[in-house]
């Protein structure tokens, strides 16, 4: 089985369905989602989130994924100019 993340559209749709009332287990069955994915995203809602705050944390998050950029000290990129002029 493949994860998946939530699309803003589904976002959107599970804030639509807390705002009707509908329990997390339902939104669950209706979108064919763990109910902990609808948990997660619920308590978000309860604690006075939207679903684009929640997209846009989500977002910033994943900026921070990923190798980190190498720096070189000047002193060893100074070297390599050196060694790559000649």
């Amino acid at each position: 089985m493949t994860y998946k993340h939530l699309t803003i559209d589904e976002l959107t749709m599970i804030e639509s369905y807390y705002l009707q009332h509908n329990k997390p287990v339902e939104i669950a069955n209706r979108m064919g989602r763990a109910i902990q994915t609808i948990y997660n995203v619920v308590n978000k809602f309860k604690q006075g989130k939207t679903a684009l705050d929640y997209w846009h944390q989500y977002k910033e998050n994943k900026k921070k994924c990923g190798r980190k950029v190498i720096q070189l000290p000047a002193h060893e990129v100074d070297y390599i100019k050196e060694k790559v002029t000649l």
